[in-house]
């Protein structure tokens, strides 16, 4: 009997929580919403918005002449400061910036991700993919980048100089610094440190990474991926007892084949 008369008296509380005045918003309201849902807060952000929607500007001039760009995302004093945006053409659209000047001066690149102050700083954008589907993480990654397209840079510096090339990885602080034009180049900083290290301090990096190769082929993957990832696992094993260049070597040529 006491069971139900408390279940009765749930929805009473629950009513009479939305009709109190109190929990109807948080007080004092925020003052950054704007139509469209659109978010703007600081100076001269989205300070151009004519017709975009679901944006999102925090900080000083972040966004600021976006009219008509959609689905953006700018944090830090001049994220994406000269995107405009066309959901039209597809330009403009659907970039997130995150760090002082990140993405500053895109126009007409979209689905760009640019995480650190200057990240992507010059990509401009351009016609069809140009400027677009790049990954910047880390302080000044792909710096120069203006109409290279689906790029991946993951530390400080990586992909510095990169202006028009394409379908390039970096991984590693200044991993392809001076890479302007190349296409399809990858290089990773921990390749090259596993290339000169002593085999005494690599060994264990192969193992843990064999380790987790097999533990991902049982728990998450398929049963063709799971094979592949095995097989891998037992070459990288069988490895082990090799020269740390040979050893490093050996993963490169296996990233490549699968």
């Amino acid at each position: 009997m006491k069971m139900q008369t408390s279940l009765g008296f749930v929805p009473l509380v629950i009513l009479f929580l939305k009709l109190s005045p109190s929990a109807l918003a948080i007080d004092p309201p925020p003052d950054g919403g704007y139509p469209g849902g659109n978010t703007a807060e600081a100076q001269n952000a989205l300070l151009s918005l004519t017709s975009g929607m679901y944006n999102t500007a925090v900080g000083f001039d972040s966004l600021v002449l976006n009219a008509a760009g959609n689905f953006n995302t700018g944090v830090g004093a001049g994220a994406l400061l000269t995107n405009v945006g066309d959901p039209t053409t597809g330009d403009g659209v659907e970039n997130t910036a995150i760090g002082a000047g990140a993405l500053l001066s895109n126009s007409a690149g979209s689905r760009n991700t640019a995480i650190g102050a200057f990240a992507l700083f010059n990509n401009i954008g351009g016609d069809g993919a140009d400027g677009s589907l790049n990954t910047a993480v880390g302080d000044s990654a792909l710096l120069n980048n203006t109409t290279g397209g689906s790029n991946i840079a993951i530390g400080h510096d990586a992909l510095h100089s990169n202006t028009e090339g394409f379908n390039n990885v970096a991984d590693g602080n200044v991993a392809l610094y001076s890479n302007t034009t190349g296409h399809k180049t990858r290089q990773s900083v921990f390749l090259h440190w596993l290339s000169t290290s002593p085999a005494t301090t690599t060994r264990p990096w192969a193992f843990k990474l064999a380790t987790r190769s097999q533990a991902m082929a049982t728990s998450v993957l398929g049963r063709e991926s799971k094979a592949r990832l095995v097989s891998t696992t037992r070459r990288i094993f069988a490895m082990l007892t090799l020269s740390s260049r040979t050893l490093a070597q050996a993963l490169t040529i296996t990233s490549r084949s699968d």
